[in-house]
């Protein structure tokens, strides 16, 4: 009786287990795509870089842990921490329903929004439309603002970063009548766009920003208004693995520290040149 109540117990404590749970953490490894500037990227260095890494360090100094940055396709990001292979997911990582269902989040340590972008040489109409959107609620002059993107980019062929939010609202505002096609990281979707293979395409502002302000972008502009809310949430967390509880405590208290004493804005005007920190952005 003895042993079989033991071995209960044991049994036990091992279905409880989880790193976070049995220990303090002294160090973890954040994963983050890289090819998103200024969210991230690769330096010279071949080292990743970027808004998401400088929160990412200074996040972990506040909480008195070591990190380390790995990159991670888009693609297999998420599965990719659900099984282990690293701590954290800092990508300029949208806060969603959908993301939820497999991983937790941190609050947000920015917000962002984003826009569609179009080559020069279509010359496309003019949309008539204030210059923000929000996607959460669609009144009559929203409706009004999409049907005439919508007859804009009718028989166009779009871009878009695979396994994304915007991939979402691209094929749900404009799949019925565009050409969607998706891409395993922006810069693929760049070399397309410049090469005429594509029409356009959506992403977040801060990389198409990038990209149109080099001579490889000076083929394209943004089109239409910032669009925000609906499937891209209430704006960026940190990801993490669900039973890590204590983690995203930490995560959580030192985005407050970093939000209240004014850090996140110091660094979203450093990598933004604008306040994309959580009290701006809320």
């Amino acid at each position: 009786m003895k042993k079989a109540t033991f071995l209960l117990a044991v049994a036990c404590l091992a279905m409880s287990y989880t790193p976070s749970a049995a220990q303090d953490r002294k160090s973890i490894t954040i994963a983050s795509e890289g090819a998103s500037p200024p969210w991230n990227s690769i330096d010279g260095t071949g080292n990743l870089a970027g808004f998401d890494v400088d929160v990412g360090r200074e996040l972990c100094r506040r909480m008195n842990i070591e990190c380390r940055f790995v990159p991670q396709d888009w693609d297999g990001i998420i599965p990719a921490l659900t099984v282990g292979k690293f701590d954290a997911i800092m990508s300029g990582m949208a806060i969603t329903e959908k993301r939820k269902k497999s991983i937790s989040f941190s609050k947000p340590y920015a917000g962002g929004f984003n826009q569609l972008v179009v080559r020069k040489d279509l010359d496309l109409p003019p949309v008539q439309t204030s210059q923000k959107l929000d996607l959460t609620t669609i009144d009559a002059a929203k409706q009004l603002t999409l049907d005439q993107l919508k007859a804009a980019l009718s028989g166009k062929t779009l871009g878009v970063l695979r396994s994304s939010n915007s991939e979402v609202v691209l094929t749900e505002l404009f799949g019925s009548v565009a050409t969607i096609r998706s891409y395993d990281s922006q810069d693929n979707m760049h070399l397309d766009l410049n090469a005429g293979r594509i029409d356009g395409g959506l992403a977040d502002y801060f990389t198409w920003k990038t990209f149109l302000d080099s001579k490889d972008g000076e083929i394209a502009t943004f089109y239409g208004p910032e669009l925000s809310g609906g499937p891209w949430g209430p704006g960026v967390g940190v990801g993490l693995r669900q039973n890590d509880q204590r983690l995203i405590a930490a995560f959580d208290e030192a985005i407050k520290t970093a939000t209240d004493d004014g850090t996140l804005k110091k660094l979203s005007l450093q990598w933004f040149g604008i306040d994309v920190s959580p009290s701006s952005a809320d």
